[in-house]
């Protein structure tokens, strides 16, 4: 499939998907959110991926809505408001639901809902010098209300409560601090270390598995302790039954290392 605004290559068990719109500093348009639902379906779907990768191009990773969408929106009403928010809310369930791990390479500033779609990740590794990270709607009089589900469940209510209160960007290093970040790297480095992480993740971990922890993370925080412990009974012993889980336990019993 062919995309306009955006770049996705399936290589490797990697799927990369790279938001491509420099001149706008990749924000987000109609059309770039819909190309970004499908190619995280697409790498979700494919069973020859196993890790999603997503970036931007240039020094920017994403920064937010772009111009004529928020001119779009300021004249709009509440029935076009709410259409615009539930396909950016598909856009970052998709990133949280994926059964892939995700991981986000932070490249430049990811403001707004770019800052949602880092938090919606698995993992996020920052470039040190280049990437931000910060919800600045606040100050143009809306609230970043999609990006703080995601935020939350990041760093918690407290840092997020500065973050969107504030409407203040904070460096890589400030982000990692918080928990925002799972790493921060020099930025010439930062391929190279998502690409290490990837093969880590690749190499060392089974798929099956990765996939089922991803479903029962998913499902924890909307269970009382009660229900979470019995859906986590299930799943525990649905993982001893796969394949993978069969196999894992026999080498591991037999002192090798699986080849996943």
């Amino acid at each position: 499939m062919e995309f306009r605004s955006i770049l996705y290559t399936a290589a490797g068990r990697i799927a990369r998907i790279t938001l491509n719109r420099v001149e706008q500093r990749n924000a987000l348009d109609e059309g770039m959110v819909n190309e970004l639902i499908t190619a995280v379906g697409m790498g979700s779907r494919d069973p020859a991926v196993k890790i999603l990768q997503l970036t931007g191009t240039g020094k920017t990773f994403c920064t937010g809505l772009d111009t004529a969408t928020l001119e779009r929106l300021s004249v709009a009403d509440l029935e076009q408001h709410r259409t615009d928010a539930i396909r950016l809310s598909t856009l970052l369930r998709s990133l949280y639901e994926s059964r892939k791990p995700v991981i986000a390479v932070v490249n430049g500033p990811a403001l707004a809902v770019g800052c949602g779609i880092a938090c919606a990740c698995d993992f996020v590794l920052a470039a040190r010098d280049s990437a931000r990270f910060g919800c600045p709607d606040v100050q143009m009089g809306v609230m970043p209300a999609l990006v703080m589900v995601f935020l939350c469940k990041r760093v918690g209510e407290g840092r997020a409560r500065e973050l969107v209160l504030g409407g203040d960007s904070v460096t890589a290093t400030e982000a990692h601090r918080m928990g925002l970040a799972s790493a921060v790297c020099a930025d010439d480095k930062l391929a190279q270390e998502a690409d290490v992480l990837a093969d880590t993740l690749l190499r060392r971990n089974s798929g099956t598995a990765m996939a089922m922890t991803k479903e029962l993370l998913g499902k924890l925080a909307g269970l009382n302790m009660p229900d979470a412990l019995d859906f986590a009974t299930n799943m525990s012993a649905a993982s001893g039954m796969t394949a993978e889980g069969r196999r894992g336990v026999q080498e591991h019993l037999s002192k090798q290392q699986p080849e996943w």
